[in-house]
């Protein structure tokens, strides 16, 4: 596959497109990162939760185990205490269950602002560029080949009006009968259209 053109001035503007196309790619990357972070910083309360319920939970169940400890009355006030325990379990379930939901939130997001320019990117700029190297590959094949009298009929096929007013004789007549020089000229005109070198 032929990926750039001879001409200087369709290669300059390929590559320019392809770098604007992976700055593209990048600035959508790159502020997706910075948005999920954006959403990322919404887990604080989550984590101020899980901090909490883990401070309740141990401060029972130290509690509990002190009371245990006290004569008649002990094992009644930590099994009262104890339950205190579950209370720090449940907050902190509902902190690590709001972290999930941001953290969840925060892939979408940036995989929603990467997917959509990517994909945007993938049916416009990308089709653009396969075409034009299909079409080169195969111009440079028959060039190589010799069947340039393909290639003359092609640029007979696709030049305007007036390119073909240009000729002093009529193009087409010279390419039945096979002139060698008209069908040069026309191949070398389909050739440059496609920037490449004859």
């Amino acid at each position: 596959m032929k990926w750039y053109a001879d001409g200087a001035a369709r290669f300059v503007r390929q590559v320019v497109a392809d770098v604007l196309a992976l700055g593209w790619v990048w600035f959508w990357v790159w502020f997706a990162l910075n948005a999920r972070d954006g959403v990322l910083s919404a887990r604080a309360p989550g984590d101020g939760l899980v901090d909490a319920g883990g401070k309740v939970h141990d401060a029972f169940s130290d509690a509990a185990g002190s009371a245990g400890r006290v004569p008649i009355v002990g094992g009644d006030l930590a099994g009262a205490l104890g339950k205190g325990t579950d209370a720090g379990t449940t907050l902190a379930n509902v902190g690590h269950a709001q972290i999930e939901a941001v953290e969840t939130v925060a892939l979408w997001v940036a995989v929603g602002l990467i997917a959509v320019p990517v994909l945007f990117l993938l049916i416009t700029w990308l089709p653009l560029r396969v075409r034009f190297a299909r079409r080169a590959y195969a111009a440079r094949q028959l060039s190589a080949t010799g069947r340039t009298d393909l290639l003359a009929l092609h640029a007979l096929n696709t030049m305007s009006l007036a390119q073909l007013a240009r000729f002093d004789q009529d193009p087409v007549e010279g390419w039945r009968r096979g002139d060698p020089e008209v069908i040069a000229v026309l191949a070398s005109r389909r050739l440059a259209r496609l920037g490449i070198r004859g």
